[in-house]
C-alpha cells in the first residue's frame, strides 16, 4: 500500500492532467471560433468599406507632377443585391472639378467561389445612363436612383480583380489583381488590360492600371506605379459610410496581417 505523501502526489498529477485536457479542449474551442468569426462575407463587407469614401492622389501628385493627377476618387454604397452582394457607386474627376467625373463605374463586391484561392472579388461594370449618376454620393438619398433602377441599370461587365489577405507584418489589408491576361479593352489602342489593387490600414487604397496592345506595349495608365489615393481628412462622406455599413471590430487586429479604373 502506498503513504499519504505517494497518494498526494498522485492525485495532484491526476488533476494537471485534467487540467491541461480542459486548456487543451479550451483551446481548439477558442480557435474554431475565431476562425468561424471572420466569414467569406465580413471579408466582403470589409473590403467594401474600406473603398468607400472621398479619397484623394494629392500628395502624389505634388511629388511626381509630370506623371500623376490630383484626382478625386469617391465611392458610396448604392444598393445590395438579393444574394448579399454590395453594389458601390465610383466615380473619378479632377479635383478642381468634382462636378464633372471622367470615369464612373458600378463596383460589386462579393466573396470569391469556395473553390477559388482568394477571399473577396470586386467586379467592375459600366453604368448604363452615367449622366443620371453623376454626382450620385453628393446627393440626398431621396434624389437618386432607387434599389431597382440601380439594378438595371449594371451594364456591360469590365474587369474582376482578386483580392486576398496580406501576410502578417504587411502594412495592407488586402491585395489583389486581375487574372492573368486582364481583360478585353480598346481604349487608345488597347487590346487588354490589368488592374491591381492594394488596401492599407491607414485607409489609403492604391491602383494601378494599365492597358497594353497586342504586342503587350503599354498603351495608357501610369508607368511608374500605382496612384496612391489618401483618405480626406474629415470628410462628411465617412458619416454616411459609417450609416450604410454597421461598425465591425478592427480587421487589423483581426487578421493582423489605378482601382478597375479602365476605360
Amino acid at each position: 500500500m502506498g503513504t499519504d505523501s505517494d497518494t498526494g502526489r498522485g492525485g495532484g498529477r491526476a488533476r494537471g492532467l485534467v487540467l491541461k485536457a480542459l486548456v487543451l479542449f479550451g483551446g481548439v474551442l477558442l480557435l474554431r471560433r475565431l476562425r468561424r468569426s471572420t466569414t467569406r462575407w465580413d471579408h466582403a463587407r470589409a473590403v467594401a468599406r474600406e473603398i468607400s469614401g472621398e479619397k484623394f492622389s494629392r500628395e502624389q501628385a505634388c511629388r511626381d507632377p509630370d506623371n500623376y493627377f490630383n484626382l478625386r476618387m469617391l465611392t458610396c454604397p448604392a444598393t445590395e443585391m438579393v444574394d448579399g452582394s454590395r453594389v458601390l457607386y465610383f466615380e473619378q474627376a479632377f479635383w478642381r472639378t468634382p462636378q464633372k467625373p471622367f470615369r464612373q463605374r458600378f463596383y460589386i463586391v462579393k466573396p470569391c467561389p469556395k473553390e477559388a484561392k482568394c477571399d473577396v472579388e470586386v467586379s467592375s461594370y459600366a453604368i448604363r445612363d452615367t449622366e443620371e449618376y453623376k454626382n450620385f454620393c453628393d446627393r440626398p438619398k431621396d434624389q437618386r436612383p432607387h434599389d431597382e433602377e440601380i439594378i438595371e441599370d449594371v451594364a456591360e461587365h469590365l474587369t474582376t480583380i482578386n483580392l486576398s489577405r496580406c501576410e502578417r507584418g504587411k502594412r495592407c489589408l488586402y491585395e489583389g489583381s486581375t487574372s492573368p491576361g486582364g481583360f478585353p479593352n480598346s481604349w487608345n489602342g488597347a487590346s487588354y488590360c490589368t488592374s491591381e489593387l492594394i488596401i492599407h490600414k491607414n485607409g489609403e487604397v492604391h491602383t494601378w492600371d494599365r492597358g497594353y496592345d497586342e504586342e503587350g506595349n503599354q498603351v495608357w495608365g501610369p508607368k511608374g506605379g500605382p496612384y496612391e489615393f489618401k483618405p480626406a481628412p474629415n470628410s462628411c462622406y465617412d458619416d454616411m459610410i459609417s450609416l450604410n455599413f454597421p461598425p465591425t471590430k478592427s480587421l487589423e487586429k483581426k487578421f493582423d496581417g489605378s482601382f478597375v479604373m479602365n476605360e
